[in-house]
């Protein structure tokens, strides 16, 4: 093997491994995202009924049931999606050294 062979072969690693460390932060980002968006999604549900059956066409009475409702989200949530965000940050620093060569 030359060593222009090993330089692709390690460049193709570190492409590698910068796709997967995307890949993962995408996750995290995801998961500490969807409750939050999906209590906003239920309360613009909820609102958007309550207007149909009411025939109330107001727009903004739609903003303060989603700004509570995402509160709320962040209050339940906080401390899953900060354990969660943790993990992820200890996990790159302590695999760094192992990443640099």
């Amino acid at each position: 093997m030359t060593r222009m062979d090993q330089g692709r072969r390690g460049l193709e690693m570190e492409q590698a491994l910068v796709i997967a460390l995307g890949k993962q932060a995408l996750g995290v980002t995801l998961k500490i995202c969807v409750p939050i968006l999906g209590f906003g999604l239920v309360a613009g549900l909820l609102v958007s009924v309550l207007q149909a059956a009411t025939q109330i066409q107001d727009m903004t009475l739609t903003f303060i049931p989603k700004i509570l409702a995402i509160f709320l989200a962040l209050a339940l949530f906080f401390p899953w999606m900060l354990n969660l965000m943790m993990e992820f940050t200890t996990y790159l620093f302590q695999g760094i050294p192992g990443w640099i060569r």
